[in-house]
């Protein structure tokens, strides 16, 4: 008796067809989670600077004061591989990453900013990268507004904002 052992041709198609067919599903969803993870560790790097923003409103640093500003060094800002170089603050590693932008104003309201660049998804990145913004209320509320699509933003941050750098 000649039994043969192996696959034949058309089962070997079928599983390519299968794998085929699970990766364009598959690729796809691992993108949206990434994104969607990216955005949601800016938004915690970015959160991060509230305390100290804080300290300075109540100290009364604020940018362009006489009073002297909050510095880089008050708020301890830490550069970001997720954030663009173009956003300010020093850039480290040949400008692979930066630093938030932040303003402090005389009432008291103040602004945290990221602005997704350098190794941040295509989908955060592209043409007009989008931004991550919390906003200080003069009566010290904080609240968190990002340009992502929808299904990308955070718990606790508004989706969709039309954002302008500052």
């Amino acid at each position: 008796m000649n039994t043969q052992k192996g696959f034949t041709l058309i089962e070997l198609m079928i599983v390519v067809a299968i794998i085929g067919i699970l990766a364009a599903i598959a690729i796809p969803q691992y993108q949206n989670y990434i994104t969607k993870s990216q955005v949601s560790r800016v938004m915690a790097e970015t959160g991060n600077y509230k305390t100290a923003v804080e300290d300075c409103v109540n100290s009364g640093k604020i940018t362009g004061s006489a009073a002297g500003d909050c510095t880089a060094a008050d708020l301890g800002l830490t550069a970001s591989n997720l954030l663009g170089s173009a956003v300010g603050g020093d850039t480290v590693e040949g400008a692979k990453a930066a630093t938030p932008k932040v303003e402090i104003v005389a009432d008291g309201s103040a602004k945290i900013q990221g602005k997704f660049g350098n190794n941040a998804s295509a989908n955060l990145k592209g043409d007009t990268p989008k931004l991550l913004v919390w906003t200080r209320s003069t009566a010290g509320s904080w609240k968190c507004e990002t340009s992502v699509e929808a299904k990308y933003a955070p718990n606790g941050c508004t989706a969709g904002a039309s954002l302008t750098a500052f």
